[in-house]
């Protein structure tokens, strides 16, 4: 990957709306150059996807919870029957495998406080479950998609800051 497919990958995490001849106008490519770029950087699997960021609290889904969970049952079925039940719920928008005190962490987004409830009541009711605790979210701070992208190369050598696109 290079400087410029590193400035296309920024422009598409801030509006992937952009059409292929404004990406090359900004990084200096014809259309049919950016676009082989682009169609790369896809089958490579670069770019999972292209999607539409939607506002929750516009769509009535207010309440952000992270819940970690404890198991004592460590085994891979567990995990492989555990991730099947949790892939099945709407409301979960990310699930992680932790290290350290607790062994799961999802992110879950629901209408209110009575959609958690009942949220949690399924949860409960999916596997044995040590521990469950639900932290709720009072305030967004930041939240973004755009991942940190790496400074291109500088003469065979990676420089530690990050690529920055102007405005």
């Amino acid at each position: 990957m290079d400087a410029i497919d590193l400035k296309i990958l920024a422009l598409l995490q801030k509006d992937a709306t952009l059409s292929i001849a404004a990406i090359g106008e900004q990084v200096g490519l014809s259309q049919t150059p950016c676009w082989k770029r682009i169609q790369r950087l896809e089958a490579d699997g670069v770019i999972d996807r292209r999607v539409a960021v939607l506002d929750p609290v516009k769509l009535g889904l207010g309440l952000t919870v992270f819940v970690s969970i404890e198991t004592a049952d460590h085994s891979k079925d567990w995990l492989d029957r555990f991730a099947s039940e949790i892939a099945a719920m709407p409301e979960v928008l990310e699930f992680y495998r932790m290290a350290g005190d607790v062994d799961y962490m999802l992110r879950v987004v629901v209408a209110d406080m009575q959609a958690y409830d009942l949220f949690y009541k399924n949860l409960i009711a999916t596997l044995p479950l040590k521990n469950v605790t639900s932290r709720f979210a009072m305030e967004k701070v930041k939240s973004t998609t755009a991942l940190p992208l790496p400074a291109p190369p500088s003469r065979g050598r990676v420089a530690p800051q990050l690529a920055v696109v102007g405005e």
